[in-house]
């Protein structure tokens, strides 16, 4: 079962931090918010699709934003170094 389906109705984080150093997860979540979401479970609620991901890396591959067009990601990394402390990391 996935994460977005045991959560069920719940959709407000419980706190919010900055990321501090690049991870697979920093970048995943710097792709969700660059395509004005919170993350993947919000991104889930919202569109209830499917996530497009690159095979090799695990990384977003094809977002749809709210207005219907869609953001394309390259396999490689996107965030830089200078974004990761950007990018919010909610917990639940």
């Amino acid at each position: 079962m996935s994460c977005a389906a045991e959560m069920g109705a719940i959709s407000k984080p419980k706190s919010m931090s900055r990321a501090k150093q690049w991870t697979d997860e920093v970048e995943n979540l710097y792709r969700f918010q660059q395509a004005g979401y919170r993350d993947e479970f919000e991104y889930k609620q919202v569109k209830q699709v499917d996530i497009d991901r690159w095979p090799e890396t695990g990384f977003v591959k094809k977002l749809q934003r709210r207005d219907n067009t869609f953001y394309y990601y390259n396999r490689k990394r996107e965030c830089e170094d200078k974004e990761v402390h950007k990018v919010k990391v909610y917990a639940y």
